[in-house]
């Protein structure tokens, strides 16, 4: 009897770790995060977007974890960089892959040095990898085959005005390990209105992202509207930058503006399929 009651008693703790390490493993993360996104690295302005960028829930649902290696493209003034660089720095490897010092263009010149000088001014973002992506001559952003995560914020209208979409898109692939998951945040423009192949606007339909990305191999897995926001109406005369935080028309209709808050995004996962 005795031994039936501890093959019982094993088989039931057991099962009860195969129930609750999934939870528990993604309370660990939240915690890790909300502790992070609480840190004084991060200045009032950039804690400030939080309620609009939802950091936690959006890497959760691509499910990013701390061992994990995670490539940022073009992580531009670094806000995600914030987050990321310090919830990486003890078990993962994060790489930044942004624009090119020896640039051709003034503005990436500068946002290279800017976030350069970032990388330097704090222990937190002392093993951040950085690396470049400029088109047509750099496009290793990690090593191939490396990354267990790709993660892009709100770019795709970039690429798609620079023309470049499809390379970029062949370079997150690539660097992405068999079964490695995209993770996709866009402003989302309105179904109804044709694609602007040039995104002029800044608002990029979810479709169009979806096609770009099977394009490139992915296969796409799920969506989320975790930074959906039904105010914005989409029809600025400044395109999306008529919203917070860059509010284009200066003072004009400001309150106004701030009401309705940044743009409607969508947030899409994709999978590198495995080979």
């Amino acid at each position: 009897m005795k031994n039936l009651t501890a093959v019982l008693s094993a088989a039931i703790f057991s099962a009860l770790t195969l129930v609750t390490t999934p939870a528990s493993a993604a309370d660990d993360t939240a915690v890790a995060l909300a502790k992070i996104l609480a840190g004084d690295h991060r200045s009032a302005e950039n804690k400030a977007r939080d309620q609009y960028r939802h950091p936690i829930e959006t890497l959760e649902f691509f499910e990013v974890k701390g061992d994990m290696t995670v490539v940022e493209i073009v992580p531009g003034g670094g806000w995600y960089t914030e987050i990321l660089a310090p919830f990486l720095k003890d078990k993962g490897t994060y790489y930044a892959a942004g624009n090119d010092p020896e640039s051709h263009s003034k503005f990436s010149r500068e946002s290279a040095e800017s976030f350069k000088k970032k990388m330097a001014s704090s222990a937190i973002y002392s093993k951040v990898n950085i690396t470049v992506l400029e088109l047509p001559k750099q496009t290793t952003i990690a090593p191939a085959g490396s990354a267990d995560r790709v993660l892009t914020f709100r770019n795709i209208h970039n690429w798609m005005n620079a023309g470049t979409a499809d390379e970029v898109f062949a370079a997150m692939y690539k660097a992405l390990k068999p079964g490695g998951i995209l993770g996709v945040v866009e402003h989302r423009g309105d179904p109804n209105v044709a694609q602007d192949p040039k995104a002029g606007s800044g608002y990029v339909n979810q479709d169009y992202a979806i096609k770009l990305a099977e394009k490139a191999g992915f296969k796409f897995v799920a969506s989320s509207e975790i930074n959906a926001n039904p105010k914005d109406t989409k029809n600025y005369k400044k395109g999306v930058w008529t919203l917070p935080p860059t509010l284009a028309l200066k003072d004009k209709d400001r309150d106004v503006y701030l009401a309705i808050g940044e743009s409607d995004r969508f947030t899409l996962k994709f999978v590198k399929p495995g080979e």
